[in-house]
């Protein structure tokens, strides 16, 4: 990680933020994109030479050499990759495993899609061991086809990529491998749904640039930027929050992930909406809260907009010619949503344009200081900040401002101890959202506009 992206988070692990990151990455770790081109999944100890990157210190000339113990961490947030199959072992995944009537979770493919590398037995090499968890592979693709070039002298990162290794420093390539688990895909054993969340699995909850500094093993040092090119955290972050809707928006079009029996597939709407306390005492009020951007008969589940309510707000300021389009055709599907599904699927894939359309300006351009402080505001901001009104646009909210706030710094464009003096504020967002059953949309609001606040003095 690179030393001022370390700093600008470095707190983290000693906030509030932290046991919320620690929830959230629980879920299914990992990705299982196969990722290459035939190759066999040659394990995680193949890669584990002390001469590679199984050393006890980051001394490498080119790389850290140390990524093994990174990845093994027990404490840390960058080794819950390596803990995703063993906590299938425990007594709360055993408890789910009972529910759903599946045996034992940590050899059932409904969780093992996620909790362990994609590596049919005809395709394991012999140093496979599916209880390393979310193994190098699992990530960078099987790797028998470019383990032994990507230590070559005079071997290249394309050559790699050509050779099966999935080029993670693309960012859709990676966005692609991180959401088939960390949000879902259609692959068996890779979508965790509604029953699944009933019996007992942790909500999913995902936003690219944190999770991917989370879990990074490298130092963005001179070298790696030739190699590779320079990361863009706000570009990740924004081509992140575009894919996220456009999986989310494919998958709810898919007949076998959009519906369960006679019922919706309840994973693609906002749990609060339904989650309310209830009575029948005449002096009761709904909790529940009108949203200005969500049209749909009062009593409706909505649909989970969290990935709609960003990308709104960085379109405003990044690409206003679309802003209007994108904000017009998220309300037409939340409205044939009440209508019927096959207007829901059309106004879907409407949908799913305009917010590849608002991907590929992030992807292809830069964005100034300004209006990286202008996005920030946006968020927090009147013209979204009424949209806050359930649990999960609030949570994606807080971790923008946390991954915007970053990028300052890693642009050089704020100094990371003056990032760190306004940590706190931006711990008491995480604070707001860290109870869901305890979640005031109210309290949020105001604890996110004390962070932008903050961010905004940096100016």
């Amino acid at each position: 990680m690179g030393r001022s992206r370390g700093l600008a988070i470095g707190a983290l692990a000693a906030s509030i933020a932290f046991s919320l990151l620690l929830f959230l990455l629980f879920p299914g770790p990992g990705s299982a994109q196969p990722g290459g081109v035939g190759g066999n999944f040659v394990g995680v100890a193949s890669c584990a030479g002390s001469t590679c990157h199984g050393r006890s210190e980051a001394n490498g000339a080119i790389v850290r050499q140390d990524e093994l113990m990174i990845w093994q961490n027990p404490a840390s947030p960058a080794g819950a990759h390596s803990r995703s199959w063993r906590v299938l072992t425990e007594p709360r995944s055993k408890a789910i495993a009972a529910r759903l009537g599946i045996g034992e979770a940590a050899n059932a493919p409904m969780c093992l899609g996620c909790h362990a590398p994609p590596a049919p037995v005809g395709r394991r090499g012999p140093k496979f061991l599916i209880s390393d968890g979310v193994g190098c592979e699992a990530c960078h693709g099987a790797a028998l086809g470019w383990l032994a070039s990507h230590y070559a002298v005079g071997g290249t990162h394309s050559a790699n990529v050509a050779r099966g290794m999935v080029p993670l420093d693309n960012v859709r390539a990676r966005a692609a491998v991180c959401l088939d688990c960390h949000y879902g895909s259609a692959d068996s054993g890779q979508f965790v749904n509604h029953r699944i969340m009933a019996a007992g699995h942790p909500r999913i909850s995902f936003e690219l640039d944190l999770f991917s500094t989370l879990q990074q093993h490298h130092n963005e040092d001179g070298d790696y930027i030739q190699r590779k090119g320079r990361t863009n955290p706000v570009a990740v972050w924004a081509v992140g929050q575009s894919m996220a809707l456009d999986r989310s928006l494919s998958l709810f079009a898919n007949p076998q992930r959009g519906t369960e029996g006679v019922f919706p597939e309840f994973y693609f709407f906002d749990c609060h909406t339904c989650h309310r306390r209830i009575s029948d005492d005449p002096r009761f009020e709904p909790v529940s809260q009108l949203n200005p951007a969500r049209p749909i008969p009062a009593g409706m589940p909505a649909y989970n907009d969290e990935n709609m309510i960003m990308l709104s707000a960085a379109a405003r300021v990044a690409a206003p010619q679309l802003a209007a389009r994108f904000d017009r055709d998220s309300r037409n599907f939340h409205l044939a949503l009440a209508r019927d599904r096959a207007s829901a699927v059309a106004a879907a894939a409407t949908l799913r344009e305009s917010a590849r359309a608002i991907g590929n300006v992030f992807a292809s351009g830069g964005i100034s200081r300004n209006q990286l402080f202008e996005i920030i505001d946006g968020i927090a901001g009147n013209a979204v900040s009424a949209r806050f009104t359930d649990y999960e646009g609030s949570v994606q909210a807080v971790m923008a401002v946390d991954t915007l706030l970053s990028a300052l710094v890693t642009s050089g464009q704020a100094s990371a101890s003056a990032a760190a003096s306004i940590r706190g504020d931006i711990n008491q967002a995480y604070v707001a959202v860290r109870d869901p059953n305890a979640y005031a949309p109210g309290d949020f609001r105001a604890s996110l506009g004390r962070a932008a606040a903050a961010i905004r003095r940096l100016k």
